[in-house]
């Protein structure tokens, strides 16, 4: 999957249906729709936040996408116009923080805050020295050590960084807000909630075609490319797009009319 993949206008059109529908159950196949859709974005900084292969992707994958429900259940549009940033923070927050808990109940031994420390200090030299910032080897052969040494460094104090809850978040004037304002005050999701949510949203599938529902579960449940997806089927990946357009689309149809609100 990828994030280019995501329709945010359909997404902003089903978060003011979501906002605005009075049946629980109808919110909650809206709710399930929107994060299905947007697990794109997920994925993405999943992989970009994971350091090589000491954090299972799909384990931050489950971190962001509660991230990611936080951002569905707590957007104001009123305050900010751009779900894709604001959910990108809820997201990134998210996985950051559960890194950052996961590295704490290991205490790093001496010989690794130590070597932190001498890293520290000639990645900022190297910086000032040549005006840009070090490479993991130059590091390496700076100070004659072994680069996957350097690697566990560097991931273990890496972890231990926290997101400011006062930082300033937004590329507008108009959209910038301390993060700690964004924070919605939800109870903790498990697992076991998420794949409640899976299962509730599939009875909606199950009114697809049976080539629009492969698609979708191609697509968004084996997290099969679109050009994978093509392939396989033996159509263009123009073709798969708009299917997996169609059949999303078809699904809010079929959540608004099972609501009465179409």
């Amino acid at each position: 999957m990828r994030e280019d993949d995501v329709n945010y206008v359909e997404v902003y059109k089903w978060l003011d249906s979501y906002r605005t529908v009075k049946s629980d159950r109808v919110r909650q196949q809206l709710q399930n729709l929107i994060v299905m859709a947007c697990l794109p974005l997920v994925r993405k900084i999943a992989c970009g936040l994971a350091r090589r292969s000491t954090d299972p992707i799909d384990d931050l994958i489950q971190v962001g996408s509660v991230g990611l429900l936080k951002a569905v259940n707590s957007f104001d549009s009123s305050r900010s116009k751009n779900f894709r940033i604001y959910a990108t923070h809820m997201i990134t927050g998210e996985i950051r923080h559960y890194l950052r808990d996961k590295c704490a109940m290991i205490k790093a031994p001496r010989e690794i805050q130590e070597l932190a420390f001498r890293i520290y200090q000639i990645s900022k030299y190297l910086e000032e020295e040549n005006g840009v910032k070090p490479t993991d080897v130059e590091i390496a052969e700076h100070l004659q050590l072994d680069l996957g040494k350097v690697y566990e460094v560097i991931d273990i104090e890496r972890r231990k960084q926290m997101i400011s809850l006062d930082q300033i978040t937004g590329f507008t004037e108009e959209d910038q807000y301390p993060l700690h304002d964004k924070i919605a005050d939800t109870k903790e999701i498990t697992k076991q909630d998420l794949k409640e949510m899976r299962t509730l949203l599939e009875q909606a599938m199950s009114s697809l075609n049976p080539e629009l529902l492969r698609i979708v579960e191609m697509h968004y449940f084996e997290d099969v490319s679109q050009i994978d997806i093509a392939k396989e089927l033996g159509i263009s990946h123009m073709q798969v797009y708009r299917r997996i357009k169609k059949a999303l689309s078809a699904l809010f149809k079929y959540i608004q009319a099972e609501g009465g609100t179409q």
